[in-house]
């Protein structure tokens, strides 16, 4: 059986969900890779990332210079990684600013929803990389324990690539 499009994306939801904040990696005007938090929005995962900022941001230039970038995603807690590529623009929508909106904004943007340095960006994911392992420490001592002693070792975790285009 192929995994469709479909199910790897309701993969990457699943690992991503939960995970309030990620890291955004663009390439600078000195070709150097600049990575910084950003707060994803709380949207279904389809596919498509969203993200708030400022209209005068650096990373404004960035992607409209090289709109390839990466957003990688980290829950110790649960053992799980991912690493998003994709390609980003930024966007003026307010009505997607309206569904988007969270009260937590307003703390980056004070003039609310219709602040007139407020935009979003778009990150459309091509591909993505995950690490999945067990998430307790007891878990993780228990897979350890049992790929020890089994005849066919299983890997301590899960990973793999998903091409998305």
């Amino acid at each position: 059986m192929t995994d469709t499009r479909s199910d790897h994306i309701a993969q990457l939801a699943e690992l991503i969900k939960d995970v309030e904040v990620a890291m955004f990696t663009t390439t600078g005007v000195d070709g150097r890779l600049y990575s910084r938090p950003l707060g994803t929005q709380q949207v279904t995962f389809d596919g498509d990332l969203w993200f708030a900022t400022a209209a005068d941001s650096p990373k404004v230039a960035e992607i409209a210079r090289n709109p390839r970038v990466n957003v990688a995603y980290a829950s110790p807690g649960k053992n799980t990684y991912v690493s998003v590529a994709g390609v980003a623009q930024v966007i003026d929508d307010r009505a997607r600013i309206e569904q988007l909106w969270s009260p937590a904004m307003k703390l980056f943007f004070p003039g609310g929803k219709d602040d007139p340095n407020l935009r979003l960006i778009h990150v459309r994911a091509e591909s993505a990389e995950y690490w999945d392992g067990p998430g307790t420490l007891l878990g993780k001592a228990l897979a350890f324990v049992l790929s020890a002693v089994e005849d066919e070792p299983k890997a301590l975790g899960d990973n793999g690539f998903v091409d998305l285009r």
